[in-house]
């Protein structure tokens, strides 16, 4: 079977699917929704050439992101990873800290992978943020740790987790055990957000 190809010129012109747009911002702004603002993020890029636009929707995604966090946090509540909002949530804090490990800021970049740890239940991305923040604490820097720890090949699109790096070309168990230090470490810092 062959993928359909999307003519995007045709789209840029398609004036149901521009109107559909306008009315994708609406409901994304309307209800604060993260998940509508990755949709509308998704189609800005694909047709559209206006940075302003797309840093806007962006900014969005962050500001809401990180207000729903603050919030989480001072409830001492979990995202709930089913809920599809809440997934968009973690997912816009996780891209948040991949931007931030990329750009060396290391001390950022491990904060929110160890708050992402504590907020997410689900057991195989709790393991992986405890991955990525211990090799941001052992000094890895971004390129390392996508040559040499991250799989970036093994990924399955129909995971509703694919937005994260959960695949690894090392044991996850025996590395966190080998560096079970940096993981009371993290742990320990973590302890603060359980005190109210």
């Amino acid at each position: 079977m062959q993928e359909q190809e999307i003519d995007i010129e045709a789209l840029k012109k398609n004036e149901e699917f521009l109107a559909n747009l306008v009315l994708l911002e609406e409901e994304m702004k309307e209800e604060k929704s993260i998940q509508k603002a990755y949709q509308l993020l998704d189609a800005l890029l694909l047709v559209s050439e206006d940075e302003d636009k797309i840093n806007e929707v962006f900014t969005f995604i962050l500001g809401e992101a990180f207000d729903r966090l603050a919030e989480y946090l001072s409830q001492q509540k979990g995202f709930d990873l089913t809920k599809e909002e809440e997934l968009f949530t973690a997912r816009a804090i996780y891209e948040h800290a991949i931007e931030r490990y990329s750009e060396n800021d290391m001390k950022g970049a491990k904060e929110l992978f160890q708050v992402l740890h504590y907020m997410v239940d689900e057991e195989r991305l709790k393991d992986a943020m405890m991955v990525h923040a211990v090799s941001v604490m052992k000094g890895k820097d971004f390129d390392t740790f996508i040559s040499d720890i991250a799989d970036t090949s093994n990924y399955d699109v129909t995971d509703r987790l694919a937005y994260f790096l959960l695949n690894f070309k090392i044991d996850p168990e025996r590395y966190l055990g080998e560096n079970s230090a940096l993981v009371s470490k993290a742990q320990d810092e973590l302890r603060v957000l359980e005190e109210k």
